[in-house]
């Protein structure tokens, strides 16, 4: 029913990716995971017990046969740091793949361009399908592109934050000018409605963590997130009619009998 996500050497069925942070328990999360559909489930390395196998890890609450693993590197505010630990996801068998994040200011969590960059271009040249998170620049999207990120995924809001869409102009500007590589809408959403407009604008997915996992009841909010996510996809590839000014009668006219 569906088109599919192509990234890379890979093809999703579902444009919403979920995360792994700030659930109660990790059988809610992995209860959310499964209510939302999505295949795709980023994982912070350097924030997961990945080597000590006597201990609980989340990694072990995530079905690896419905969903593939994408290591992202938060917390990391430097290229060498995110450098550092994607080849620790790959080394020990997550996988090749990373949601690059290297940030900015501790505060807003913004990216730190200029590192992105440098790590992006790094990572790319040993083989890694890169996706980093950005803002909504379409410069900097375009240098990425170029530095051979798979995908580029701009900000809707900071993360975290619940925020939804701010900049609409900015996210239409790069839908509309970028073609190259799928364009994943990542951090701020903090309803359904956010996700439906994200998608609305044409964007080919929806990244989204805290917006499920602290909703009062976060597998129905997984749920909507999943209906959402459809639901704008739909819309988007149906062609919305055109915004008029003036009212305009939904019922025929033409050949209507006035009364005398």
């Amino acid at each position: 029913m569906y088109d599919v996500l192509r990234i890379a050497d890979r093809e999703f069925h579902s444009r919403l990716f979920v995360g792994t942070g700030k659930y109660r328990s990790f059988p809610e999360m992995a209860r959310c995971h499964a209510a939302s559909g999505a295949e795709v489930v980023t994982v912070a390395v350097r924030r997961v017990n990945l080597t000590d196998k006597t201990k609980e890890s989340l990694v072990d609450f995530i079905d690896r046969s419905k969903i593939f693993i994408l290591p992202n590197t938060a917390g990391c505010y430097t290229a060498d740091e995110a450098i550092r630990t994607a080849r620790l996801a790959r080394e020990v068998g997550l996988s090749n793949w990373v949601k690059l994040e290297v940030i900015g200011d501790q505060k807003t969590l913004f990216p730190d361009n200029e590192g992105l960059l440098e790590a992006t271009r790094a990572l790319a040249k040993e083989g890694f399908v890169v996706l980093p998170y950005t803002n909504d620049d379409l410069v900097n999207a375009r240098k990425l592109i170029d530095a051979g990120a798979a995908a580029v995924m701009p900000l809707a809001a900071p993360i975290g934050s619940g925020l939804g869409v701010q900049n609409t102009t900015n996210l239409r500007i790069l839908r509309e000018s970028i073609t190259e590589v799928p364009l994943i809408v990542d951090a701020g959403v903090g309803t359904a409605s956010d996700a439906a407009i994200a998608m609305e604008l044409g964007f080919e997915g929806v990244l989204m963590n805290t917006a499920i996992a602290e909703a009062a009841d976060s597998e129905k909010m997984a749920v909507g997130m999943k209906l959402a996510v459809e639901a704008g996809r739909m819309a988007y590839l149906a062609g919305r009619m055109e915004k008029k000014l003036y009212a305009s009668a939904s019922s025929p006219t033409v050949g209507v009998v006035r009364s005398a």
